[in-house]
């Protein structure tokens, strides 16, 4: 009988959501490539439900705090999680003792964005104009050159590992709680370089503060054509992008989980975030909920062979 008599007052709560603000955990500082994501989703969710959708950013541990967060939230539809490939895909190989697990305690609803790495140096610091001279110069004095990440297991930690796998150069990882503080001492100097998104990169590459040597990606960003591919430039197969997906906590209603999805879904297929998108240097691709997560199982295997072939540890 209570069951029973619960039934109904679900469903009334499931069809009145959201009566009341949605927040979503960015697991890292504002500034970076997943900050700049969601805020621009949140703003179209909160348009088409009426709702503030109110970014949270809860940074540290390589991303794993605010996940954590996320996945300990009551299942209520009111707590979302723009997650990204470290800390969904590449944290789990990094953090052992993790008290979630990136597909069981979540609700995918969508992939939002795919996000090429660009390469960027800091021109004061770096001589190097390409990609084949980058990697001379790190061969010459290994280790010499530092590179910087928004923390272990970030997109930019983890792109380099490949990177320095598939060059056979070896470089300083300096972690910091996020791509912001990153970026600053990226621009003032105090580390060489880096490897990260679109979104934080290519702003100050535009304003000649930054140089860029090459994108992660098969083909030349939209955005940057003039930015050759690091696989055109003599590191053939080459291609290790960022990806970002948003995702309520395992167990959250799946009608709340199905409205989400339609609406990231119109949002991201829609001209304005598309175009904005596109102008930071990402691509939307949005997708079923089951199809995020069967990506997430796969990201997780490749980037775990990854995280072995490297011998990641936290630093």
């Amino acid at each position: 009988m209570p069951a029973a008599l619960a039934a109904p007052r679900l469903a009334r709560a499931q069809a009145a959501w959201p009566d009341r603000p949605v927040r979503v955990i960015v697991p890292f500082t504002p500034g970076g490539s997943t900050d700049i994501i969601a805020r621009a989703l949140a703003m179209e969710l909160q348009s088409a439900f009426g709702q503030p959708f109110v970014v949270e950013n809860r940074g540290g541990a390589g991303g794993t705090i605010g996940t954590e967060a996320a996945a300990h939230a009551a299942p209520d539809g009111y707590t979302l999680l723009l997650g990204h490939i470290g800390t969904l895909a590449v944290n789990p190989s990094l953090y052992p003792n993790l008290s979630f697990d990136t597909v069981e305690s979540f609700a995918p609803i969508t992939l939002a964005a795919m996000v090429p790495n660009v390469m960027v140096v800091n021109p004061r610091k770096v001589p190097a104009g390409s990609i084949g001279e980058l990697i001379a110069l790190a061969k010459q004095k290994p280790r010499a050159l530092t590179f910087g990440s928004g923390g272990n297991g970030s997109a930019a930690h983890i792109a380099m590992a490949a990177f320095n796998l598939a060059t056979g150069t070896e470089m300083e990882h300096v972690p910091y709680r996020g791509t912001g503080p990153m970026m600053s001492d990226l621009l003032a100097g105090t580390i060489d370089l880096t490897f990260t998104g679109g979104p934080p990169a290519l702003p100050p590459v535009r304003a000649g503060m930054l140089r860029a040597l090459g994108v992660s990606s098969r083909r030349r960003l939209s955005a940057a054509p003039e930015i050759p591919t690091v696989a055109e430039q003599g590191v053939p197969g080459f291609e290790a992008n960022q990806w970002y997906g948003l995702l309520a906590p395992a167990g959250t209603p799946r009608p709340i989980v199905d409205r989400l999805n339609a609406a990231a879904t119109k949002s991201l297929q829609g001209d304005a975030l598309r175009r904005r998108l596109e102008t930071e240097g990402a691509e939307a691709a949005p997708g079923t909920p089951e199809a995020f997560r069967d990506f997430i199982v796969a990201e997780r295997k490749r980037w775990a062979e990854v995280v072995r072939r490297a011998d990641l540890r936290l630093d």
